[in-house]
């Protein structure tokens, strides 16, 4: 079974063209000599455009139009306070430009942000000294987030990563029939197992172990940092992409840049932890957490793309989504991820 191809010639990203991507620069007073390039995104659209001229020393700009409908502007200026305050710290991301004092603004319906354009390449994480590097920065970005609460944007827990998006694809029947039953099961029982783990599904800022959720980068895998070189300037990592920035335990910003196999996955942990203690202690208890918050991602991302597939983008770039092999191959890895669950946590 394969997931229809929808009508998607009234999705909002249709009207998205290059005149309007440079007409909206236009009226916040960039203008663009023509030269647009997308960048690669699926949520929002992004575009990397060169400037008539520079603007602030920046003759390239990077231009995020916002999904329509999945942040409000108040979630949206919390994502940029954020960085600013980030910045303030003197901790390497990308924040929106301020034109006329503003970094949100409107046009044809979209709202969207500029922001310099930062060279980079992924870091190499193989190398231990590199996660080292970035573990000082993640400290440093949570000391910034640990230091007052979102107000607007939703915490990552067991509701929205859960239990939400299994009702969504079981009430609009994603779920290929031949597996649904063993989805179904797998997946009760790995929500159960992610039960117990108190942060995750309290909506208190902390449990009553006191792990704390505290401002996260929130999507913190190795494509959403750029890494310049040693003897270069601004040498080291520069994060981007705070739009999935939410409230959470720390380690959410550390595991999605693990990898390999358990000693593997181990040595990494230790790297990154030794980084970040040299700025800010780790709660150990934390670790127990990794292979619930890799579920719940798990989980979420299936009803992220089905809720996504009249966007023209999605159906081209994920056909295989929808089919029972996707279906079966999701029972496979939710009950992979229940026995990770129920082994001892990685350690650092």
């Amino acid at each position: 079974m394969h997931t229809p191809a929808p009508d998607s010639s009234t999705h909002p990203y249709t009207s998205l063209t290059p005149d309007v991507v440079q007409d909206a620069l236009a009226s916040i007073g960039l203008w663009g000599d023509g030269r647009l390039a997308a960048l690669n995104s699926f949520e929002n659209r992004v575009y990397q455009i060169h400037l008539e001229s520079p603007f602030e020393g920046h003759d390239q700009v990077v231009a995020k139009f916002y999904r329509p409908g999945r942040w409000s502007d108040a979630q949206i200026a919390e994502e940029h306070a954020f960085a600013t305050e980030l910045v303030a710290a003197d901790i390497p991301v990308v924040p929106p430009l301020a034109m006329d004092g503003q970094t949100l603004h409107h046009f044809a319906g979209f709202a969207f942000a500029v922001s310099p354009r930062r060279g980079g390449r992924r870091p190499e994480l193989e190398q231990f000294d590199v996660l080292e590097w970035i573990g000082r920065f993640l400290a440093r970005i949570h000391t910034v987030g640990a230091a007052r609460p979102f107000a607007a944007r939703p915490a990552l827990d067991l509701a929205g990563f859960g239990h939400e998006p299994r009702d969504w694809l079981l009430e609009h029947r994603m779920v290929a029939p031949e597996v649904q039953t063993a989805w179904s099961a797998a997946l009760q029982e790995a929500l159960a197992l992610i039960e117990a783990q108190p942060v995750l599904r309290a909506e208190a800022t902390t449990d009553e172990d006191g792990i704390r959720r505290i401002r996260l980068h929130g999507d913190c895998h190795p494509g959403n940092i750029l890494w310049t070189p040693e003897g270069q300037p601004g040498a080291g990592p520069h994060f981007v992409d705070l739009d999935d920035a939410r409230s959470g335990p720390a380690v959410q910003d550390l595991w999605m840049l693990l990898s390999g196999e358990r000693r593997q996955q181990n040595q990494q942990l230790g790297a990154l932890i030794d980084g970040y203690e040299q700025f800010r202690p780790f709660d150990r208890r934390e670790l127990e957490l990794i292979e619930p918050l890799r579920t719940l991602r798990l989980i979420h991302y299936s009803a992220w793309i089905a809720r996504r597939w009249d966007d023209p983008a999605f159906p081209v770039n994920f056909p295989w989504f929808g089919s029972r092999d996707y279906w079966q191959g999701q029972v496979d890895m939710l009950v992979e991820q229940i026995e990770a669950m129920q082994q001892a946590p990685l350690v650092a």
